[in-house]
């Protein structure tokens, strides 16, 4: 089998003879199989499924969305997660090492890489908001309780107000700063300002108004962004130390602290939902969420969110699940992980669902409004609608301090695999640097810090945005079908197979093959164009992102899918030998490195040495044996 020219990668390999003396080099591994579970739970359960999920179950029929949801996890979702972490298994590699599988497609490897250098880059920022907000929440009273703060506006209006005295529901009354102001005592100059503010602005909750006023300090678009505010970048800089206090000694370091990234947040949950369905109005919610409206699965946009929703929740084509499995020892049994990875992470959405629910249910009843004027998605949900609801808890600061440091755990736990995946990557390719790895952490940190500083700013919320809408979107569904495609058709899935045996030490079922090869690309296709016909311009509330936005997006989403044409190209003529056909070039730089599977040379290396550890043993006891 020809191997392709160590010159022919992208981004420079160690040379031949470098890589000899590192070939088989001793690599970290997991202390146990639950350092590897809870790990890899800990990154697949992310801030989506708290914040994101029930919002479509809602939206899309209630109880009946969990038919197409369950579909899709079992068509796309798990496929995709067996494959990734059989592959990193087999491969002990970096992302882009690995993917000397088939050379000239190392593309789709680079491309993960890009894409978890975006998500670090902003994901960080979100987790620094939840540090924000826990670190606020050590107080008597919360700042978001009430209307009487120099940031809140002639807008705001506190829930109990509306409920006691439902001033706004007149035309003769304007509430201002707790204050209902009656048309027939105010003075006609000041009901005149009063109105045309009234006119300009909706009604905002406290809570509103302490994320987007006095948190992020919001400006009015991208055009006035502003200089970084140094609250957001101390918290954003404070989660950084986190991050490499946690990765500082790899990948030991990294088990241990997904015991509690993992586990603490069902602990929350399970809290947090034992207290809201306590509440009046809990049982109206959680019944909007589970009854069925089955006319809705009529509608193919359901079918599409929740194949969205699936692959956007376990994290496929991150890169962080071929990592994570690369420290695995040969012959673990990834199918099982997969498995329970899988539904674990889908339990985990169903539960949040219960719990955002009953809360939304008690909080319509509060302000008297039905359901779905209350129900939200996204930041608005997880930093508006939960610190208002704390605040008709009994003790307010300790569920808010609560519901705060779950968000932290649960953003650690996927923003520490991801910048693990970054450092993994290069620690493979840079031998020379494995023994600085410090200084390699460091710097990855350094540079996704001085990316997200652009959100720090007051424009910051639009620059998230725009990262969330087009970094890790289009490009995940490409890359998740060029990955299904290449390993089952060019690496060819009966000898993938193959190899999952050889680790599992028994043969998997063939219906994963036709996953790979057709339902899974298919789905994933489908997905993509259904996306692409329905792409809108990002837009944050009202605000609606200029049209260059849209291009600066397009390009960040084509700086991930790029590499893959680009890196089979260049690979093509530049490992091209002299007078070689191209096709025959093609098809020689098609085939796999023949040492690709490093984790398999290592268990073969370590079985040689177990043998011959054997044989002097048995020799030693025959001459002992002759001797007596």
């Amino acid at each position: 089998m020809h191997k392709p020219s160590s010159g022919t990668a992208l981004i420079t390999l160690p040379s031949q003879s470098e890589d000899k003396s590192h070939h088989h080099h001793h690599r970290p591994g997991w202390k146990s199989r639950t350092d590897f579970l809870f790990t890899v739970l800990s990154y697949a359960v992310g801030l989506g499924n708290i914040w994101r999920f029930p919002y479509l179950a809602y939206k899309n029929g209630g109880g009946a969305f969990l038919i197409p949801f369950v579909i899709m996890l079992v068509l796309t979702g798990l496929p995709l997660v067996f494959l990734e972490l059989s592959f990193g298994q087999m491969g002990g590699q970096g992302v882009i090492p690995i993917w000397a599988v088939c050379p000239l497609f190392q593309g789709i490897g680079v491309g993960m890489f890009f894409v978890s250098t975006f998500i670090a880059s902003y994901y960080n920022v979100i987790v620094s908001w939840a540090l924000y907000y826990s670190a606020q929440s050590f107080t008597a009273n919360l700042p978001w309780m009430d209307c009487n703060n120099w940031w809140n506006s002639p807008a705001c209006e506190s829930s109990l107000t509306l409920v006691q005295m439902n001033c706004t529901s007149r035309d003769e009354g304007i509430l201002v700063n707790g204050t209902c102001h009656l048309r027939n005592t105010t003075d006609a100059s000041l009901w005149h300002v009063l109105s045309a503010q009234r006119n300009e602005t909706s009604p905002m909750s406290p809570s509103d108004e302490f994320f987007h006023r006095r948190v992020l300090d919001m400006s009015a678009g991208l055009d006035d962004v502003g200089a970084p505010r140094w609250e957001l970048v101390l918290s954003l800089l404070g989660c950084w130390v986190l991050v490499c206090l946690c990765l500082i000694k790899g990948v030991h370091s990294l088990g241990k602290v997904a015991y509690f990234t993992a586990l603490f947040p069902y602990v929350v949950l399970i809290i947090l939902l034992g207290r809201a369905v306590t509440l009046d109005g809990a049982v109206q919610g959680m019944l909007y969420y589970v009854i069925p409206d089955f006319a809705r699965l009529a509608h193919p946009k359901v079918w599409c969110d929740a194949a969205v929703q699936v692959f956007f929740s376990l994290s496929p084509c991150w890169g962080g699940l071929i990592t994570l499995s690369s420290y695995n020892k040969y012959r673990h049994n990834c199918l099982r992980d997969a498995l329970f990875v899988t539904f674990a992470d889908a339990l985990t959405s169903i539960l949040a669902g219960f719990v955002v629910f009953s809360i939304v249910g008690a909080m319509a009843h509060q302000l008297n409004r039905p359901v779905n004027e209350v129900a939200r998605d996204g930041a608005g949900l997880a930093f508006v609608l939960y610190p208002e609801l704390v605040t008709h808890l009994p003790i307010p600061p300790l569920w808010s301090v609560l519901f705060f440091v779950m968000l932290l755990t649960i953003g650690f736990g996927t923003q520490i695999s991801t910048v693990n995946t970054l450092l993994t990557c290069l620690n493979d390719m840079l031998p020379r640097w494995r023994a600085k790895k410090s200084s390699l952490l460091i710097g990855i940190s350094c540079f996704c810090f001085l990316v997200g500083l652009s959100c720090t700013t007051r424009g910051g919320i639009f620059v998230l945005q725009l990262f969330d809408d087009y970094a890790a979107t289009y490009s995940l569904l490409i890359l998740g079908l060029a990955e299904c495609l290449v390993l089952s058709w060019v690496y060819k899935g009966d000898r993938f197979l193959e190899h999952i045996e050889e680790m599992l030490e028994k043969r998997p079922s063939v219906v994963w093959k036709y996953l790979w090869r057709y339902i899974t690309p298919l789905l994933l296709a489908i997905v993509l164009v259904s996306t692409w016909m329905d792409f809108q311009p990002s837009s944050y509330g009202k605000y609606v992102f200029p049209t260059w936005t849209s291009v600066v997006g397009w390009f960040m989403c084509s700086v991930s899918v790029l590499p893959i044409p680009v890196v089979f190209v260049w690979k093509l003529f530049a490992g091209r030998e002299k007078e070689e056909p191209l096709v025959q070039a093609m098809k020689r730089l098609l085939r796999p490195d023949g040492e690709w599977r490093k984790n398999y040379l290592r268990f073969k290396q370590n079985q040689s040495e177990v043998n011959e550890l054997q044989l002097v043993d048995n020799s030693e006891e025959a001459q002992l044996e002759l001797k007596s």
